[in-house]
């Protein structure tokens, strides 16, 4: 309730009045009924205002993915991955609102899967009990979803048909995530067994990453990746682009790990939203200065490209737990995620795996290594129910997506002929190009 300035007048005469009768008592009992408190008040706010401004930044990370993956994929595939990342983070939206929010939310305490409501239904009838508007909370929850589905993009560019991967696209953020996600955030069994995953390193980033593996074993290599056992490197358009995505990604990651303090209220939540910046920051900069020497070390020369990923799995790692850490503890994180990084771009050419952007090593490796680590600095968490935690979540969402990109597979088929592939899908696909002044007459 607003108190405008004639109620104001109207308590004042009122106050005066039981001044003069003698009955404060009752005046304040009534004042406090009709207007909520200050302190419930600015709680309601500060909360609300996180939730909305970090929804904000994280929503802006489309916008890092996007340029990350466009200036790591070839000219000729540009305009491609823009229009896949802009409908994505549209699919994402439309899925939780249908089903997705519901599946996470109303799982039950300790159970396994939520019954399946059709439509989120906004509920702000009594705001101030809940702490924060309840669109809020659906924001902040909408933009994570949209964070795991760019992970697979970027690793299956280049050679997956647009509509078979928009189909999966709407099942990994409608059904695949948000039940592990429930699992944890929603109350789940995985929450009650004491499994810690703050701000996601493992139900966002590692979801991702399972899902992305399965589709580029499906999917498989870009044509000319592998010649004769040999690595073919295929150098993407634009490494400024690159660079400048991976910088708006760092900003976004503030939103991602603050916003997960959930609340905004207090002196001590403010502190706790301050401490998560700090550490989030620190583990991106171990991540890069890491991945700097060791790609010199084993390079002989500082590979851009994975110094880019070693500032994400940086931020990855740090995602599970980003507020009880020390700063140093927090370097050290992010330190061996830049490491990770480095050394598991190499192993993954040896499968045959192909992942444009560097994907899996950033998201689902480093994710499994932040949630792993928790109980380094956070007393309440559990090695081994980590590992269970982990392993449940990566056996869920990679059987159920490798099941998915198989069925796309044998009914309306996921990967582009050699002849679109070796034109670019920008052309094939979409009929234009990403960059015409440049291209041959």
């Amino acid at each position: 309730m607003k108190i405008n300035k004639k109620m104001k007048a109207s308590l004042l005469v009122s106050a005066i009045s039981a001044i003069a009768l003698g009955s404060v008592p009752a005046i304040a009992q009534e004042a406090a009924a009709e207007v909520p408190t200050a302190s419930d008040a600015s709680v309601f706010v500060f909360n609300t205002l996180l939730f909305l401004v970090s929804g904000m930044v994280v929503m802006f990370m489309a916008a890092g993915f996007s340029m990350l993956e466009v200036g790591l994929v070839r000219s000729k595939n540009a305009a491609t991955i823009c229009l896949k990342n802009i409908a994505l983070y549209s699919i994402a939206g439309i899925m939780v609102y249908l089903f997705g929010y519901n599946l996470i939310y109303t799982v039950g305490e300790g159970g396994f899967l939520a019954p399946l409501d059709v439509f989120w239904g906004a509920d702000d009838s009594a705001p101030i009990d809940t702490g924060y508007s309840s669109h809020s909370d659906w924001f902040f929850q909408m933009v994570f979803v949209a964070t795991a589905a760019s992970i697979v993009s970027g690793t299956l560019a280049e050679r997956i048909k647009l509509w078979p991967f928009l189909a999966f696209v709407a099942i990994l953020t409608g059904f695949i995530y948000p039940i592990q996600a429930s699992w944890e955030w929603g109350g789940g069994w995985l929450d009650a067994m004491g499994f810690s995953d703050f701000a996601g390193s493992t139900l966002v980033h590692s979801t991702g990453g399972w899902a992305a593996l399965a589709g580029a074993m499906v999917v498989g290599p870009r044509v000319g990746k592998y010649v004769d056992g040999r690595v073919a490197p295929l150098p993407g358009s634009s490494l400024p682009m690159a660079t400048l995505g991976t910088f708006i990604l760092w900003l976004g990651w503030f939103g991602f790990n603050g916003g997960s303090q959930l609340a905004l209220g207090t002196i001590e939540d403010a502190i706790s939203v301050a401490k998560i910046f700090v550490n989030t920051n620190m583990a991106a900069c171990a991540g890069v200065v890491v991945a700097m020497i060791l790609t010199q070390v084993l390079y002989k020369k500082v590979d851009l490209t994975i110094v880019l990923n070693g500032a994400i799995g940086g931020l990855v790692s740090i995602t599970a737990e980003p507020l009880t850490p020390s700063i140093g503890q927090a370097l050290f994180i992010g330190a061996v995620g830049g490491a990770i990084v480095t050394l598991a771009v190499p192993v993954l050419d040896r499968f045959k795996i192909d992942d444009v952007v560097g994907a899996i090593p950033a998201h689902l490796l480093c994710g499994i290594w932040g949630t792993v680590i928790v109980p380094l600095s956070n007393s309440e968490a559990m090695f081994h129910v980590q590992v269970i935690g982990v392993l449940a979540i990566g056996i869920f969402v990679f059987v159920v997506s490798l099941l998915c990109w198989l069925a796309l597979k044998y009914t309306v088929g996921v990967r582009a002929n050699e002849e679109d592939e070796r034109l670019g899908l920008d052309k094939t696909e979409l009929g234009l190009e990403a960059y015409p002044e440049f291209a041959k007459s």
